[in-house]
């Protein structure tokens, strides 16, 4: 393309439109149901229960230790896919774009998409792009749909939670947050802290083939290990206890969170998971993810209790217990 930057006539549906289509999408999403470019993506689907989500990303900035909106787009949508226990097979991709910004930035997002969705084995089957004026957007903001297959025989629900489950994680929580606050704020640190975003399919996949006894999972995106959990006891009706010195999380996002003022439970993870798991279940699981790399730091946190009921209780590691609440307000705006 001769041009650097994105011009409102890219969204105009004219020839500089088919041109960014072609030479930025199309060649990097190229497969046998988008290229045509039709409106729609007509495809078979095996016989099965289908699971089907969205979500929008205006993350800032758009590229961050570990990862760039686009990337995170794709992980993020097959994360909401794969903690329901579906195999993701489709994705669409909707760009707002914002005139002015740089035709390489766009290149090198678009590609991420590309690359993270073909690891996946994910395909991205249809998809829109609108240029909005200097001024009205942020560069970029993403939404993305996913449609993936349920297998039979898997059931995962809040609702299936009962006292006494074990609730696991699969690793270190808060690094996506840190490593996009510090990023934003240019803070250096001595360790700089990676975003954990990843596509963790495979991860949930491993776990179910080797347990009947997962009752709920979910990936604790924003608010949190905290507000995830206080959503979980909602939904089954049931307490939770968890322990601070089980809680992995990096020595380096502790120090931040102390400089900063924030508290490492309630920020965002974009490659970790929540497992409500029954006790009997809980050692073949914890080992199913210390299998995979992106659960070998695998931990059980605390369990399921039956009162009170609707409630997290976080123990101390001086052996207090406090109420663990929602996320109050916002902690780190845009940080997905």
């Amino acid at each position: 393309m001769r041009q650097e930057r994105i011009l409102l006539s890219h969204g105009s549906g004219g020839k500089l439109s088919y041109q960014l289509i072609h030479e930025i999408f199309l060649k990097a999403f190229h497969n046998e149901f988008l290229s045509p470019l039709n409106d729609q993506a007509i495809f078979n689907l095996p016989t099965s229960r289908l699971a089907f989500t969205t979500d929008s990303y205006v993350v800032n900035p758009i590229f961050f230790p570990g990862g760039n909106i686009g990337k995170l787009s794709v992980c993020g949508t097959i994360n909401d896919l794969a903690v329901g226990g579906a195999e993701p097979l489709y994705l669409s991709a909707s760009f707002i774009i914002e005139e002015g910004i740089l035709i390489e930035e766009l290149r090198m997002v678009v590609d991420s998409m590309a690359q993270t969705a073909n690891h996946a084995k994910v395909k991205i089957i249809t998809g829109d792009t609108k240029v909005v004026e200097r001024g009205k957007g942020d560069k970029l903001f993403i939404n993305t749909s996913g449609i993936g297959i349920v297998k039979d025989g898997i059931h995962l629900s809040p609702l299936l939670i009962r006292p006494g489950d074990v609730i696991l994680v699969s690793g270190h929580l808060g690094d996506h947050g840190i490593a996009i606050m510090c990023h934003r704020e240019g803070i250096q640190m001595e360790s700089p802290v990676q975003s954990d975003c990843a596509a963790l399919h495979e991860l949930v996949q491993d776990v179910i083939s080797r347990s009947h006894g997962i009752r709920a999972m979910r990936d604790p995106t924003r608010g949190g290990l905290a507000t995830t959990l206080n959503e979980l006891a909602a939904s089954s009706g049931c307490g939770m206890i968890i322990k601070e010195e089980d809680i992995p999380i990096k020595e380096e996002v502790k120090g931040a969170c102390e400089i900063l003022g924030f508290d490492p439970l309630y920020l965002a993870n974009e490659g970790k998971l929540i497992a409500i798991v029954s006790k009997d279940s809980a050692g073949t699981v914890l080992e199913a993810m210390r299998k995979n790399p992106l659960g070998k730091d695998a931990s059980i946190i605390g369990t399921v209790v039956g009162e009170p009921r609707g409630k997290v209780l976080l123990e101390t590691s001086i052996g207090n217990r406090r109420i663990l609440d929602m996320l109050s307000g916002e902690q780190l705006p845009r940080i997905c």
